[in-house]
């Protein structure tokens, strides 16, 4: 019995061997793909296209083209893309499909990425679009289609966010819809919020000098603060603190902010790495002016703007109607302020002009201590 077992054994040995020698045969099998020729696009049967806001679920535009061959039973990736040149100087991918040889954008989509390559809104201008073919998950063999083009007019989405401070030692005091001053964004990185100006300690007490953020005057919801509570959210300057925010972070209401004594600071906010600094400002070399006048294409008249009785450096005009064009802030002394960014940015003495790329009533406020500006759509 001993013997038989072990020339079993033996014999289940070989077999399970010659299985395993035969399936690493099998697995060693090579796929070779080859570059496809270059897919036809076809022309669209509408070449000029109104984008309608109020629709923007709805179907736009629908892309045909044949399928690319690699030489293997694969389903091939497609890239819709689009430029505003023929160069594809700067080119945005629309959408990325799989297997399929037709692609349709929405209102919305087709409006999204005419901005991204960036066609002004509310005027026809020339999209340019081709697909690219490849394969496999790291779209190896990459082949581009030839190109079409079409007229669009997109409207125009305005995708910023705007915070407002409120607190006792702000103008606008505990009250979130007081002419809450909002902060200044950042003209090349939204994430980033500055307010340079005037803060007030009060009656100088641990509950005085503090304020938090809103996002919406009259709500106290969505609001930013420190992430330590209120009652032991100390005061801290100069340091690289975490924010808090509800509902951002959280159900409850994060802490204060604050200033340890009545004077400038520069406030910044980083929503991109969470985090706030307080620093104290030296105002005391800064040039008074005693009026600040909005001139410029984007104007049917000059406009005066309305210096803050709470801070001599803050101006604002609570609602213009500006046009495309440019504008400037003209000082009393003569003097030009103008920036290159639309919306915010930070103006310099001759420094141009500011863009107004889209028409609306708009809200603007400005800071003569740093020259930063914003302009808030009030209908967008």
């Amino acid at each position: 019995m001993k013997k038989i077992l072990k020339l079993k054994v033996v014999l289940l040995t070989v077999l399970s061997l010659g299985f395993l020698v035969n399936s690493c045969e099998d697995d060693t099998s090579v796929f070779t793909a080859t570059e496809t020729d270059p897919i036809t696009l076809a022309e669209l049967p509408i070449t000029i296209i109104e984008l309608d806001a109020s629709n923007p679920g709805n179907p736009a535009i629908t892309f045909n083209w044949n399928e690319a061959d690699y030489g293997q039973p694969a389903s091939e990736n497609y890239s819709v893309i689009f430029a505003a040149d023929e160069a594809f100087t700067n080119p945005v991918v629309a959408t990325t499909i799989t297997g399929t040889t037709s692609a349709t954008l929405s209102v919305n989509e087709l409006n999204s990425s005419a901005g991204a390559v960036g066609l002004p809104p509310f005027m026809f201008s020339t999209l340019y679009a081709k697909v690219e073919s490849s394969i496999g998950t790291q779209n190896g063999l990459p082949v581009s289609s030839n190109i079409i083009s079409f007229q669009v007019q997109p409207y125009f989405n305005y995708v910023f966010e705007e915070f407002y401070l409120v607190g006792n030692g702000t103008a606008a005091d505990w009250n979130n819809n007081n002419n809450n001053p909002p902060l200044f964004r950042d003209g090349e990185n939204s994430n980033i919020h500055t307010y340079t100006g005037f803060f007030t300690k009060g009656a100088g007490g641990i509950d005085d000098g503090r304020f938090k953020l809103l996002e919406i005057r009259g709500q106290w919801q969505p609001q930013w603060g420190t992430l330590t509570p209120e009652g032991s959210d100390d005061i801290i300057l100069s340091t690289a603190e975490a924010i808090a925010g509800n509902p951002g972070t959280q159900d409850g209401d994060p802490g204060r902010f604050g200033v340890p004594s009545d004077g400038y600071y520069t406030f910044t906010i980083n929503f991109s790495s969470n985090t706030y600094i307080t620093e104290a400002f030296d105002a005391s070399g800064a040039a008074s002016y005693t009026s600040m006048t909005l001139q410029g294409s984007a104007l049917n008249a000059d406009t005066a703007l309305t210096q803050s009785t709470f801070d001599s450096h803050l101006w604002y005009v609570n609602s213009v109607n500006l046009q495309s064009g440019d504008l400037q802030i003209v000082t009393n002394t003569g003097s030009s302020w103008g920036g290159s960014t639309s919306f915010s940015g930070v103006a310099t003495d001759g420094g141009g002009s500011i863009p107004v790329i889209v028409q609306d009533d708009y809200e603007v406020w400005f800071s003569d201590l740093t020259g930063d500006y914003i302009l808030i759509p009030l209908n967008l």
